[in-house]
């Protein structure tokens, strides 16, 4: 079945840097939009960013400048390298296949907590 594995959450201090992963099994990764969003305790899930199969990204105006999302291809794998982390930034973080079609596949999530 298809899977996607968040790492890399964990806790850091204000203006401190995590980069998470996700990989991918089971799914045609290549055609993949993927994303990453978050979701803070008692709000909705919300995108962070996004990378299309071509390379093109997308941010949420509240990361810009901060957080840069890649790809590796070859290893089913997409980044979200996070500078600057703020505690606003605390939340869950997912990532996301989107097929072309509109399927999407979710993975489990990881923690990032910002806190001093």
């Amino acid at each position: 079945q298809v899977q996607l594995v968040e790492s890399g959450g964990g806790l850091v201090q204000p203006g401190g840097s995590l980069r998470l992963s996700c990989t991918a099994s089971r799914v045609i990764f290549t055609i993949c939009t993927m994303g990453w969003y978050r979701q803070a305790p008692g709000k909705q899930r919300e995108l962070v960013a996004t990378i299309a199969s071509g390379g093109t990204q997308n941010y949420a105006d509240s990361v810009k400048g901060r957080f840069t999302i890649s790809r590796e291809n070859a290893k089913n794998t997409v980044y979200l390298e996070m500078r600057s982390l703020k505690p606003e930034d605390t939340a869950v973080y997912y990532c996301r296949c989107t097929y072309p079609s509109g399927v999407t596949f979710w993975g489990q999530g990881t923690q990032v907590t910002v806190s001093s």
